[in-house]
């Protein structure tokens, strides 16, 4: 398994999901709270960016991460729902789909977490 190409999807993956977190922050600000614009336009903006570089970051680690069509379509469709990027990069770790066994050994690629076993 390439550990850049699953460094690389793990710091896409939260950013999406923190990316999109802003934007519901920004739209609860703009409707909820009614304090203006909220910051709704660049936070969409930035959300967008966030979306699309997720989606090609997706099919670009899928085969050198070994993944399975289903675990590639799985990955994608997290890329919907708010913060499923997150528990998709989360569940992918568990299972073994970032980290095989011998990274897990030498200190895998956590970005926020030790994993299992070490």
């Amino acid at each position: 398994m390439s550990n850049k190409a699953a460094v690389l999807f793990r710091v896409v993956a939260v950013a999406e999901a923190l990316s999109w977190a802003g934007l519901l922050i920004g739209m609860f600000l703009k409707y909820v709270v009614e304090l203006g614009e909220g910051g709704v336009p660049v936070l969409g903006a930035v959300h967008g960016a966030m979306f699309v570089v997720y989606l090609v970051v997706t099919l670009g680690v899928a085969k050198p991460l070994g993944w399975s069509a289903g675990t590639t379509v799985t990955a994608l469709l997290a890329s919907i729902p708010p913060l499923f990027t997150w528990w998709f990069e989360t569940w992918a770790l568990r299972r073994g789909k970032l980290d095989g066994p011998q990274h897990s050994q030498r200190g895998g690629t956590a970005l926020f977490r030790q994993p299992v076993g070490a």
